[in-house]
């Protein structure tokens, strides 16, 4: 019976992740094919991209004409350093802070812990754009509309409540024996958390790091509402100004685009094995 019972389970076995492949493989599929089309026809020229925009650049289609006017515009290069210090510095006081928080959170007991944690589950729940109207009065009244400093702070209080929750899982697991070896040692709470800590949810880190950056680096409405000046767009909202009424440049926008998707690749990239390891830890929890 058992023997009889074994090829039917290899075979139910083998058609589920047949199954999961297939689902899979068409998600992949969905997601990447957009890319690929800016891509490729970043490289046509204007007719080529509306007579065969699935097509692959031919000879006659073939044109670099909307990288050389991305690359040979000075304020496009300032746009993509307003990005990438709004992003950089954004991500590193996420983690930083979300870190630290959820160390808090799970390692010491204090009035209000729970308070304090359904406040922060309420953050991910409310869209933070809702609050579009008195972050922009606060702004004003604060004297930093046009600037970078606007963005990073509504990109820091945006991207804290996912961190916390999903870093304080993670710091909740590394094994208390740890923690207090390190204390008989004489080995102070900041030197716990950074030495021993940090490095044990490494992990959780690139994946939080990864799911923050994307959304900043792509915002659109933030940059508009708050920052929409020559010297405070960042590279999202400067691709508008190919953008016209009644002539659009296609290639430069593209082009444009194809340079934006760069540095979300690169970072996957980087960390893609610390963002599956974190992905995984955190299914089996």
């Amino acid at each position: 019976m058992s023997r009889a019972a074994t090829p039917a389970r290899r075979a139910g076995a083998i058609g589920r992740s047949a199954m999961v492949h297939l689902v899979l493989g068409g998600y992949c599929l969905l997601v990447l094919a957009p890319i690929a089309l800016v891509l490729l026809n970043s490289f046509k020229t204007r007719a080529g991209i509306f007579d065969d925009p699935l097509g692959l650049p031919t000879h006659a289609t073939l044109s670099l004409a909307g990288y050389g006017k991305v690359l040979g515009d000075a304020a496009i290069g300032h746009m993509f350093v307003n990005s990438l210090v709004v992003t950089s510095v954004s991500l590193v006081a996420i983690l930083l802070l979300g870190a630290m928080a959820a160390w808090a959170l799970t390692e010491y007991g204090f009035l209000g812990n729970r308070l304090l944690a359904l406040f922060l589950a309420f953050g991910i729940m409310v869209p933070i754009r809702l609050g579009s109207v008195a972050i922009l009065q606060e702004m004003v009244a604060l004297d930093l509309v046009n600037t970078l400093t606007a963005l990073v702070l509504v990109y820091i209080a945006q991207g804290l409540p996912l961190a916390v929750m999903i870093l304080s899982e993670f710091v909740a697991a590394v094994p208390q024996e740890l923690k207090d070896a390190a204390r008989c040692d004489g080995v102070g709470e900041y030197r716990i958390f950074f030495q021993v800590v940090l490095p044990l949810i490494r992990p959780a880190v690139a994946t939080v790091a990864v799911f923050t950056m994307v959304p900043i680096w792509n915002d659109l409405w933030f940059p508009l509402i708050l920052a929409p000046s020559e010297q405070t767009q960042t590279i999202t909202l400067g691709v508008q100004q190919f953008v016209g009424q009644f002539a659009t440049d296609w290639n430069a926008v593209l082009a444009a685009l194809s340079l934006a998707v760069l540095p979300i690749l690169v970072l996957y990239a980087v960390f893609s094995r610390q963002l599956i390891r974190g992905i995984t830890a955190g299914a089996v929890k």
